[in-house]
This record gives C-alpha cells, sequence and structure tokens, in this order.
C-alpha cells in the first residue's frame, strides 16, 4: 500500500475587508475564494460588515461584487448606507448590484422549494459583472420556509458547493440571539459553522445602561488569528474594530527624545521631562490642579508649533480656557492659530469604545502630535470594567503606535480614597505617573505634586508643594522640619521664625565682630605706646651707656692732660724735711 503524498501546503490568500482592526485581527481579511459566516443578533452590525467589506472591493481592490438580500429591499439597504459616504447607488451600476430575494409578506408555499432559480440568475450576473464577492444576507430568513432541517442543511451545502466553484468570497448572515452565539446545541443553523472556512460572531449588549459591541473570530480555517473580543463602533464611515497589537505587528520605533511638562522645575524631578511618544498619567483628587499640569504640557507643546488635541470630560471649551488663564496658562492664542484643539466631550453618551473612536478621529483630522484626555477616569462610567480596561490599553497602544505623547488625568474619590483609574488599571498602562494629593495643616488645604513612577528614566522622590498664582505654576523646594513637610502657612511661619532667628545671630554677630575690633584697636594701641616706651628705655640705656663711655674717655683724657701740664715724668718733687 502506497503512502499517499501530501502536497506542499499554500498559506490562506485573504480579502481585505476595509474594515478597520478586523484585518489586523485576521491577518489580512477574510479567506479568499472560501466562505464566511457572519453571525450576530439583531442590530448588531452584520448588514453593514457585509456591505462595507463589498464596497472596499469594488472601489480599492478591483472586486466587483453581488448583495443577495433576503430581508430587506435593496432600495432600502442604499438609503440606509448613504450615511456612511458610500454611493451605493453609483457603485451599482457597474461594481455592485444588488438582487431583491427577499420572500413575499403574502407568499404561500407549496410543497418543497430549492436554490436552483436563484443560483441559475446568479450565475448570470457573476458573469455580466465579473463579481468576485457575493454576500447573502439574512438566509436564514428563507431557510425558515424548508420544512425540516434535512432541507435545510442540503440546500446549505448546495449553496456552499456553488460558491467554491465559482471561486467565490462570500459571506452568509444569520441571526442569532445571545444564548445562540454561545451555544452550538441552541443554534437553529449551527451546522454552517461546521461547513464554511470562518466564522465570525457580532455580539450587540447593554451594560449598566450603556450599549456595548464586540466581535470575535469564532474560526478561521489555515490561518492563525486573534481568537479574542474586541470592541466596534460603527462609526461615520462603517465599523471599527479596536483591535489589540498582535505578535506579528511591526515592532514601533522608540526614542530618547524629551519634551518638556511645560513646568521647569518638574522637567527637572523627571531629569529632563516626558519622553516622546510616552503616556503619562496624573492621578489626584478633585482640585489638585490635574488639569492645570496637563494644560502646561498643553501649552508647551504649541509653543514649540505642534498640534495638539485637548479632550475635556469636565468643561466646554470656552470654560477650560477662561479657568487655565488664571493661572497665566494662555491658550486662547493658540486656539485662534489653529495649533490647539480644544474639545469638550461631555455630549458624547455611548460605550468607551464610542470615546475611543471620536477622540481618535478629532486627533487625526488634527494632526496632533500630543493628546490630553481630562480626565480619563470618565470612562469607568461607560460599561464593565473589563471593557472600559480594554479600550484604555488600546487607546494608549494607538498613541505610542502614531508617535503621539498622551497625557492623561484621572479622579481619585476623595470620600472613599481610592482611584476612580484603579478600576481601569490605566496607571499599570502609563510611562510617566504623577501623584497629586493635599497635605492638610493648620486649617490649610495645600497641594502636593510626586512622581510614583517614570519608566527608563531617573526621577525625584520628593514630595514637592504644588504652587498656583497669577504669575503660573511651579514647584517649591522641599522644606521639612522635626521629619515633617511643611508647607503653606505653617512653612511660612517656620521660615518666618528661622528668618528672624538668622538676623538675629547675624546682629550680634556683627556687634560681637565690632566690639572685638575695637577691643583690638585697644590692644593695638596699648601695645604700640609699651613699644614706644620700651623703645624709649632703650634709647635712654643707649644715651647713658653713651654718656658714660665718653665721661670715662674725657676724665681719662683729662688726667693725662694734667699729667702733662705738671710734667710729672720730668720734675720730680723735693721731699719735704722731717721735723725733729
Amino acid at each position: 500500500m502506497k503512502a499517499l503524498r501530501v502536497p506542499p501546503g499554500k498559506s490562506v490568500s485573504k480579502a481585505p475587508t476595509g474594515i478597520i482592526g478586523l484585518d489586523e485581527i485576521t491577518g489580512g481579511g477574510l479567506p479568499r475564494d472560501r466562505t464566511t459566516l457572519l453571525m450576530g443578533g439583531p442590530g448588531s452590525g452584520k448588514t453593514i460588515f457585509s456591505l462595507q467589506f463589498l464596497v472596499h472591493g469594488a472601489l480599492n481592490c478591483g472586486e466587483p461584487g453581488i448583495f443577495v438580500a433576503f430581508e430587506e429591499t435593496s432600495e432600502r439597504i442604499i438609503a440606509n448606507a448613504e450615511s456612511f459616504g458610500w454611493d451605493l447607488a453609483k457603485l451599482s451600476q457597474k461594481k455592485l448590484i444588488f438582487i431583491d430575494a427577499k420572500p413575499q409578506a403574502d407568499m404561500i408555499q407549496s410543497g418543497n422549494f430549492d436554490l436552483g432559480g436563484l443560483l441559475a440568475a446568479l450565475d448570470a450576473a457573476v458573469k455580466a459583472t465579473g463579481a468576485k464577492r457575493i454576500v447573502f444576507d439574512a438566509l436564514d430568513v428563507l431557510l425558515a420556509f424548508l420544512p425540516d432541517l434535512a432541507a435545510r442543511k442540503q440546500q446549505t451545502y448546495e449553496l456552499h458547493e456553488w460558491l467554491l466553484s465559482h471561486q467565490l468570497t462570500g459571506i452568509i448572515t444569520t441571526k442569532t440571539d445571545k444564548e445562540e452565539a454561545t451555544s452550538l446545541n441552541k443554534q437553529q443553523f449551527g451546522f454552517m459553522q461546521f461547513m464554511v472556512d470562518c466564522a465570525v460572531i457580532l455580539n450587540h449588549h447593554v451594560v449598566l445602561g450603556v450599549s456595548q459591541r464586540n466581535l470575535r473570530v469564532q474560526k478561521y480555517r489555515g490561518s492563525s488569528f486573534d481568537e479574542n473580543e474586541a470592541p466596534f463602533l460603527i462609526g461615520a464611515s462603517g465599523l471599527q474594530v479596536s483591535a489589540t497589537r498582535t505578535v506579528n505587528r511591526q515592532v514601533r520605533k522608540v526614542t530618547s527624545e524629551r519634551v518638556t511638562s511645560g513646568i521647569e522645575r518638574l522637567d527637572t524631578m523627571l531629569s529632563g521631562g516626558y519622553y516622546r511618544g510616552a503616556s503619562v498619567l496624573i492621578t489626584g483628587f478633585p482640585g489638585t490642579a490635574k488639569t492645570t499640569i496637563a494644560a502646561a504640557f498643553a501649552e508647551a507643546a504649541c509653543e514649540r508649533g505642534e498640534h495638539t488635541a485637548f479632550v475635556s470630560f469636565d468643561s466646554d471649551a470656552n470654560e477650560v480656557i477662561r479657568d487655565l488663564a488664571s493661572v497665566n496658562i494662555r491658550l486662547e492664542r493658540f486656539v485662534k492659530n489653529g495649533c490647539l484643539l480644544v474639545a469638550s466631550a461631555r455630549s458624547i453618551t455611548g460605550s468607551a469604545e464610542t470615546y475611543l473612536d471620536r477622540i481618535k478621529s478629532l486627533a487625526i483630522e488634527h494632526a496632533a502630535r500630543c493628546l490630553v484626555i481630562d480626565p480619563i477616569s470618565t470612562w469607568s462610567q461607560s460599561g464593565n470594567d473589563l471593557k472600559v480596561h480594554s479600550v484604555s490599553e488600546l487607546l494608549t497602544d494607538w498613541a505610542k503606535a502614531h508617535g503621539i505623547t498622551l497625557v492623561c488625568t484621572s479622579n481619585v474619590d476623595e470620600a472613599s480614597q481610592t482611584e476612580r483609574g484603579q478600576t481601569l488599571q490605566i496607571f499599570t498602562l502609563a510611562d510617566t505617573w504623577i501623584q497629586l494629593s493635599y497635605l492638610m495643616q493648620a486649617g490649610e488645604r495645600n497641594r502636593g505634586l510626586s512622581i510614583v513612577k517614570s519608566r527608563g528614566t531617573a526621577h525625584s522622590n520628593q514630595l514637592r508643594e504644588l504652587i498656583l498664582s497669577d504669575e503660573g505654576v511651579t514647584l517649591a523646594d522641599i522644606y521639612s522640619a522635626g521629619g515633617e513637610v511643611l508647607m503653606g502657612t505653617m512653612r511660612w511661619e517656620k521660615e518666618s521664625a528661622e528668618r528672624e532667628a538668622h538676623e538675629t545671630a547675624s546682629v550680634l554677630a556683627t556687634l560681637k565682630h565690632v566690639n572685638l575690633d575695637a577691643e583690638e584697636a585697644e590692644l593695638e594701641v596699648r601695645l604700640k605706646a609699651i613699644q614706644v616706651a620700651l623703645e624709649a628705655k632703650r634709647v635712654e640705656q643707649a644715651l647713658l651707656a653713651t654718656t658714660i663711655q665718653s665721661r670715662k674717655g674725657d676724665l681719662s683724657r683729662g688726667r693725662t692732660r694734667i699729667k702733662e701740664l705738671r710734667g710729672a715724668d720730668a720734675i720730680k718733687p723735693e721731699r719735704k724735711a722731717r721735723k725733729p
């Protein structure tokens, strides 16, 4: 018995979908010349997904398409698609055609039927248009008219064989409810998942009153793919999937370039500022100046001429500009020259994916190199925590991939002393984490700033007082007394007392110097007098010695002269006669 020789395998050819993020999840798109099953509940986006796939093929890939509708009329589908900017009416003339196969409401079924007639009509349409892509939208509506499961399987397999024989890249959409999407046993048309080469599930549900959508590739024969759920949004241009980073994704470049935080002393604490393209998180209680710190960065970026987007969830744009002017952060000039975009996100409602899509769109349209979100903790109110954390991770990853320096603020609940952003776990994603806090002393509330972490750079471990004034924002040098950091009035009082003590000590030292100088002068005078008296004594002594010596000489000379005069040496005196 001969061993069966297996021909060398070929990688699966893929047809790009044009859906942002989906092609990254699937590694290039849907399997070309094969069939994909698209499942989802009502309103999950199946029709939009399918239309976007066909429109991208017709416009960008040179692949005409056919849309077979079993649930809606082509007129309604074309009208509904106008909101996405797709001119389907123009495309339908040559590159995209619509075939209405919707069963009539008054249709009476008599006996069995098959798809033979429909497939024959499709044969002609494929030849006429040269179609490469085809969609059977809501096929389950038609299959529901068949009497039993065996008949439905038979017709479905016939359709599948027809697609393979014509080498068409096909999508079949069917409806499922929430339970059916997670259990094959409960799915009425679950057998289709075994037949097709690729299966995609779209979910749409509400969590805590917030609409959330996610997509999952359930299977993909002959290709690796991301198996996890990915959030998606139906935006202005169709479906947008927030794909996570994959292993094969190109590694982005990093830089050691620094950008200023806008606060000179904070730059010093960070050994030069933030890294270009880094993600920065600023956390703190309400009122600790998180917005101010972020705005200082935005102002500095605009001064460098870099386009910057500032997204506020707390205030309107004009209020943000007005409030920041009180601390000498002047943003209005940059708004006028187009360098700065200040947008209020208070009007945005929906899931965290909605926030992400809007912010990304704003940043892209503005060509922003720097992005500020104030505060990102607002997202924690937009559904379940796991979903929000996923979107926050996607935002960070997207910003890094585009070289955008991202600065986000996050509120801390002052009552519970917990980090609202903790539910987001965004502090684990940030490259630099700056913590703002209050310090209560002597009936005052003073602001403090510390750096919790800053990856890849040395940074200060000190708590600095944050000072806001008409002149701007600055940080005071650390000041401690008795092991306690002092701020505000207590620091001022302590510094004043130290200044007074220093001044008193200085005066006393000066007085002491004066007294010493006087004493020194007095001693010098006394020393001079003693030296003069000593010198006088020495002169007197010398004079006395000279006088004595002179007198001795004079006496000697006098005697000599007397002798000369008396002739003592020549004339001898007569002896006197002795008396008897």
